[in-house]
């Protein structure tokens, strides 16, 4: 016990010396930040965007470039709301089994099939909630549109058929695969534990209380105006995809699902965030998550023979980890979106950088993966972190 409290000073030592919050976040490394991208943009890789980066309560945010490209030319600002792709995961469903466990509703480490009979073979046993939020149960990375009998499935109960029909690639905990449809089960486990659909819940335990008013699934038909929201991908039959998800999946379950669907604002994934830093602390005082649930959700809770570090949904060190950039310490943690988003937290320096955009939107190939990892490293320095504040996981 002495031992691991004189560690746990020692850390805290590093990170003070490493981190100088009172002062004010590096003007130089903000402005890197801006030319980064609008290089982007200038290349083409994405019409515009969002960054937010903050300390301590001390912020730099602004809006990039275009929020669409046609069938005419819009000014993004701080107020576009963009489709978030896969960090749906991390801000609707991972909190969302967390406030369940909070509630006795589920355990983390209950098989799969106690809250979703009959779902998979016999092989699918061994799948707990633990091995779908950490990436470690086995399935493929997604799944097609049509069942085994050629036809397209649609809706919730559609892709419920579908996901549990698939075959697994590896034993459950043996090997981390990134998969959309760990996440889609979670989304439809949260529905029936929680009696109540997806994104009700969302609205009603996450956004409401966290004053997240732009945040949402299906922002159309809860009255966000279309002339806010950034266009994502225009498809073969001309439609422009505007306010409806762009992830195909999510799109035949209707737009509400536990892997995609979210849109949301830089300003709204901020205050989310903020919570996140202090502990699962809103800015009241009133708790809305528990020193638990935020150290489940951000700490390494992989199966510990994995060189993939995941917490209960957030990344902290895998292969997709381009936003921590070189400077924020393997303690830090974060989430990516196909459609242009990063977003990434360092409790030790009490800074986050959130990135929204909508590269799918540009057409033709794109690439932002550089730009995740570029960002990080001068979002890491505007912090005040040096190269010697990185630590590797615990």
């Amino acid at each position: 016990m002495a031992r691991k409290l004189a560690v746990s000073l020692i850390s805290l030592a590093l990170a003070a010396c490493a981190v100088t919050p009172q002062r004010p976040l590096n003007a130089e490394a903000l402005r890197q930040g801006d030319a980064a991208i609008q290089a982007m943009i200038d290349k083409q890789q994405m019409p515009g965007g969002v960054w937010w980066i903050e300390r301590e309560g001390q912020s730099h945010h602004r809006a990039y470039g275009q929020r669409a490209l046609y069938p005419a030319p819009e000014v993004a600002d701080e107020a576009t709301i963009y489709d978030a792709a896969s960090l749906t995961k991390v801000v609707v469903t991972a909190p969302l089994v967390q406030l369940l466990r909070e509630q006795g509703k589920l355990e983390i480490d209950a098989p799969l099939q106690r809250y979703l009979p009959g779902c998979g073979d016999e092989s699918w046993r061994g799948i707990s909630l633990r091995h779908l939020l950490t990436h470690t149960a086995g399935l493929p990375p997604g799944m097609g549109a049509k069942l085994a009998n050629g036809e397209i499935w649609s809706g919730p109960n559609g892709a419920l058929s579908q996901a549990c029909s698939q075959k697994l690639r590896a034993a459950p905990g043996a090997q981390f695969v990134y998969s959309d449809i760990s996440f889609i089960l979670l989304g439809l486990v949260i529905e029936r534990v929680g009696e109540a659909p997806l994104d009700q819940q969302a609205r009603q335990l996450l956004f409401a209380p966290l004053g997240m008013a732009d945040s949402g699934y299906q922002p159309l038909q809860h009255g966000l105006p279309v002339s806010r929201i950034a266009p994502t991908e225009k498809l073969a039959d001309g439609e422009i995809l505007r306010g409806v998800v762009h992830d195909p999946t999510a799109r035949r379950m209707g737009g509400v699902a536990g892997h995609a669907g979210l849109f949301t604002t830089s300003s709204d994934l901020a205050r989310y965030a903020r919570m996140l830093l202090a502990g699962g602390l809103l800015p009241d005082g009133r708790r809305f998550l528990s020193e638990e649930s935020v150290a489940l959700l951000s700490r390494p809770q992989s199966p510990p023979e994995l060189k993939e570090k995941r917490g209960l949904g957030f990344d902290i060190d895998t292969p997709f980890s381009r936003p921590r950039g070189k400077l924020y310490p393997k303690t830090s943690f974060g989430h990516t979106g196909f459609t242009g988003c990063a977003f990434w937290l360092d409790p030790g320096s009490r800074s986050f950088t959130i990135l929204l955009a909508n590269r799918v939107h540009q057409g033709g190939p794109t690439n932002t993966l550089p730009l995740y990892e570029q960002l990080g490293t001068l979002a890491a320095q505007a912090a005040g972190l040096r190269a010697e504040a990185v630590v590797a996981p615990r």
